[in-house]
């Protein structure tokens, strides 16, 4: 892989660092992934997942490494830390819930009737998709919900992320090298990145919380209650 691509892409992943201020801790995870290749994704993904401790938008770094790494092992390799970091919401919820004052605890059990009536499925969407994964993960902690429940489709769901992030970044990345005839042009390199601006400016900006208890009236409660 010629070496000007590599370089166009760090450009990108710098660029984009800087332009939505990134933690200074995520190039040093970057260098961690790229040195130690597929256990270093799972290494970077999983740190990126614990967002109380590690805000670092992981993603990014598996756009890039796409197009370096083989794209279906990177993804299994991403995915499993991913999804091993994100239960750290399980665990909080599970372990802390009697902290949680009644008020809370009345909020997140309506956000848990999302999972009430959709199970597995729900886990699987907010792992696959920008929805912060604590914001049903957590409530399914304090209801003190099955592990395995939570776990597998939320598994799944990142694997799942990071194979399209990582196929993303193998096919734009080819076509950035093939529209320069054979070295890569940063400009198109930074515009493949735009996608994941968005993503990151989504979970930052966006109030899932309150979008999910203002629709919950659309999730009628399970026929037992």
């Amino acid at each position: 892989m010629p070496i000007n691509f590599v370089k166009a892409l760090n450009m990108s992943l710098e660029t984009l660092q800087r332009g939505i201020q990134i933690s200074q801790i995520a190039p040093w995870l970057g260098d961690i992934a790229l040195k130690y290749g597929y256990l270093g994704a799972f290494f970077m993904s999983f740190l990126g997942s614990i967002s109380i401790v590690f805000p670092v938008p992981y993603t990014m770094m598996i756009f890039v490494m796409g197009g370096l790494l083989d794209p279906k092992l990177l993804a299994l390799s991403a995915g499993a830390g991913s999804a091993l970091g994100e239960m750290l919401g399980y665990i909080i919820g599970y372990c802390g819930g009697s902290f949680i004052s009644e008020e809370r605890r009345r909020r997140m059990k309506t956000i848990a009737r999302i999972f009430e009536k959709y199970g597995v499925v729900a886990v699987f969407i907010f792992a696959l998709t920008p929805l912060p994964d604590d914001l049903i993960l957590i409530p399914i902690g304090i209801m003190h919900m099955p592990f395995i429940k939570a776990f597998i489709p939320c598994l799944f769901g990142k694997i799942a992320m990071c194979f399209i992030l990582a196929y993303s970044g193998k096919f734009l990345g080819g076509l950035a090298v093939e529209f320069a005839g054979g070295e890569a042009n940063p400009i198109i390199a930074i515009a493949a990145g735009i996608f994941l601006v968005v993503i990151i400016i989504a979970i930052l900006k966006i109030d899932w919380e309150k979008l999910l208890l203002e629709g919950h009236k659309f999730i009628k409660p399970s026929s037992n209650k």
